[in-house]
């Protein structure tokens, strides 16, 4: 409230000063226009085409960004418009879905307040599409694309507009709709001023073809690959070998796993891990015995991590949005400065230094309680979303993957049936995990890390099941790093899940030991144990043996049919 009283006679004192100042200066200002100088940002423009073309997404964002910050500098909206169009892109590119959809609207908004970017607002909305498009927002998709053909752009762009908008309808399970979109494209080739957009119309159209059981779909599904073998569009080739994979899965299984293999190695060389999964999937329902097992783990670690590798692009993108604030606002004070100290020099009035030191003073405060205030917003808004994300992960996804790990690893994949049932089972995996799109789970591995474990076990007590633990409270959790604590918290939580679905365990019993820098957990429970070859397949801890192992432990399983079950865990601290 004192801030918010001051800041009217600031605002006075800041025109008595500027009056004055103005007043004094007896040199006329400058009327020449400044000359404008488009170098430097054509070098940063023409680094990031560099290395987006490249596939180094970060540093051609890093490189659009400089030249956006440049173009504020010399008020070049266009230049501004263009790179925000850009950094949209390479977020959708590397799944920060929400972070595109906020770049796209802000250059949205400098739109409708220029005339000199005719062609800047089908760029943005092709993004906006592109973007919902990514996370099955279908209509909004179409909405966007549409707003995209409607606007000033040629011919070339327009068709690959509406592949795109046939695509959207694609995914909509519409294939005739998506059929009567790009059927025309081919016949009119005179739109169609690219090899790229010509082999993606065929390749969609193949694609649509196939879901119809259209005989047509081989076809243009090799014209696709061709064009693209021959120009070498490394993008486009991953998506004709999908496609094809998927056309060969019902008719050749050898072919299929063939065209998926390509698909994943191209997948691989270009980070994207959305068509890795996709093709893993492939990989799935055409392999058999350890390259099924090796292609569903590989799919499951995929799974597991996809969140974590969005939230790093994600802060990478907003880290170098923050450094360059942090520039701008740094050079901004330089300027200010040099400013203030020139008009010291000019008047040597007592009375306005000490104005002007005030206003100073307090111009600063009123800044950095703002930031203040707008960082713990940001704080708490971030925290809240990492709690809504982790709970819909563990809520929807948890309990699905478990269950197809467990089928995977008990049932005959051999059989159709079984294989069908374990394919449908990573199709849901699959499309819940595309469908979170932003953030990932957050545990807590500070000071209520120890009551947060103990409330985990005591989770699994119910009327038939006594879960005790002995001495957690006799270990410094304090001196364990963030990542062995996030270890012990999974690994305690699979052993406890594996207890409730098999052991028909009455008592369970945890004890903690801390010896010679090293951390013992030893688990125990009165269950009906495990048979030989069941503890031969692990019974589903194959995660957790890992998981001990990549922190360079040991973990031992003992049981006897009827007699229980152990696990014996050592790791050092």
């Amino acid at each position: 409230m004192i801030f918010k009283k001051l800041y009217f006679p600031v605002y006075i004192a800041v025109l008595i000063v500027l009056t004055f100042l103005q007043s004094c200066n007896k040199k006329p200002k400058d009327s020449t226009p400044k000359k404008f100088d488009r170098v430097e940002i054509n070098k940063f423009l023409e680094l990031g085409y560099k290395h987006h073309e490249s596939l180094k997404y970060d540093s051609s964002y890093y490189y659009f960004n400089k030249a956006k910050y440049v173009a504020e500098i010399k008020k070049d909206t266009s230049i501004i418009i263009h790179s925000l169009s850009w950094m949209a892109q390479i977020q959708t590119n590397l799944g920060d879905y929400s972070g595109s959809e906020t770049t796209a609207i802000e250059a949205l908004h400098l739109l409708e307040n220029t005339d000199k970017y005719p062609y800047g607002e089908t760029n943005i909305y092709i993004t906006l599409g592109n973007t919902y498009l990514q996370t099955y927002d279908n209509d909004n998709a179409i909405f966007y694309f549409n707003k995209a053909i409607n606007s000033k752009t040629d011919e070339d762009i327009k068709s690959g507009i509406k592949n795109n908008i046939a695509m959207a309808y694609t995914e909509k399970g519409n294939y005739k709709k998506a059929i009567k979109i790009l059927i025309p494209l081919l016949l009119n080739k005179k739109e169609i001023n690219s090899p790229e957009t010509l082999a993606r119309i065929n390749d969609n159209l193949g694609h649509a073809y196939d879901k119809t059981s259209n005989p047509k779909a081989l076809y243009h599904l090799n014209l696709s690959l061709n064009i693209r073998e021959k120009i070498k569009e490394y993008i486009g080739i991953s998506s004709s070998y999908l496609n094809l994979s998927q056309y060969y899965n019902k008719k050749n299984k050898n072919l299929s796993l063939y065209y998926a293999k390509l698909g994943y190695l191209s997948a691989v060389k270009r980070k994207n891990i959305l068509d890795r999964m996709i093709c893993l999937e492939l990989l799935i329902q055409n392999s058999s015995g350890t390259e099924l097992k090796k292609h569903s783990l590989a799919y499951i670690h995929i799974n597991d991590s996809i969140n974590k590798v969005r939230q790093k692009a994600k802060n990478q993108f907003a880290k170098i949005k923050y450094d360059f604030k942090k520039e701008k606002d740094e050079n901004l004070k330089l300027k200010a400065q040099k400013e203030l100290e020139s008009e010291k020099q000019k008047n040597k009035n007592i009375l306005l230094y000490a104005i002007v030191a005030i206003i100073t003073v307090v111009s600063i405060l009123i800044t950095n309680l703002i930031l203040i205030k707008n960082r713990r917003e940001k704080i708490k808004v971030s925290y809240n979303t990492e709690i809504r994300i982790a709970k819909k992960l563990h809520d929807e996804l948890a309990n699905d993957v478990y269950h197809t790990m467990a089928f995977a690893e008990t049932q005959d994949l051999s059989d159709t049936h079984n294989k069908e049932i374990l394919i449908s089972n990573l199709d849901t995996i699959y499309l819940r995990t595309r469908n979170i799109s932003r953030e990932n789970n957050t545990m807590e591995t500070g000071p209520l890390f120890m009551s947060n474990l103990k409330e985990m076990m005591s989770g699994f007590n119910t009327v038939n099941v006594n879960v005790i633990s002995n001495g957690i409270e006799t270990i410094n959790w304090k001196t364990l790093e963030q990542n062995k604590k996030i270890i012990v918290y999974r690994v305690l939580q699979e052993i406890l899940v594996n207890m409730k679905k098999h052991s028909q365990a009455s008592l369970v019993v945890l004890t903690f030991k801390e010896n010679k820098n090293k951390l013992q957990i030893d688990y125990t429970d009165n269950g009906i144990g495990a048979t030989f070859e069941q503890l031969n397949s692990k019974n589903g801890l194959q995660n957790v043996e890992n998981r001990i192992k990549a922190i360079k432990g040991t973990i031992t399983f003992e049981s006897k049919s009827s007699k229980g079950f152990r696990i014996h865990i050592v790791f050092p601290i």
